[in-house]
């Protein structure tokens, strides 16, 4: 598991900086950028509550990762220690990015 900070305050599943969704999906399988990656997971908030699919936010979460060139995936799944998920005003997926991918080319 990977701890995630998210800065994506707009995402329904957000409380604290923390994920209460359980597992997340980095999008951009062709990426060799961070900002060609984004959380496929975001939903933006449309209320005032986050809609869990945990009990609670959690800071280690399960992290799949479609970005090929990312050093750190390895069979789609993300080894980083910790990541961080920006887009403090994202309104869909592709305004976040996955700010710890590192270009492997």
């Amino acid at each position: 598991m990977t701890q995630l900070k998210c800065s994506a305050q707009t995402c329904m599943y957000n409380e604290d900086r923390y994920c209460s969704k359980g597992d997340i999906m980095v999008e951009g399988k062709e990426a060799r950028e961070p900002s060609a990656t984004c959380c496929g997971s975001f939903r933006e908030r449309t209320g005032e509550r986050s809609a869990n699919s945990m009990d609670h936010p959690s800071k280690m979460i399960e992290v799949d990762c479609e970005a090929e060139k990312c050093v750190f995936n390895e069979d789609c799944e993300c080894t980083a220690r910790e990541i961080g998920i920006a887009g403090a005003h994202a309104c869909n997926c592709e305004d976040t990015e996955c700010s710890s991918f590192e270009c492997r080319c």
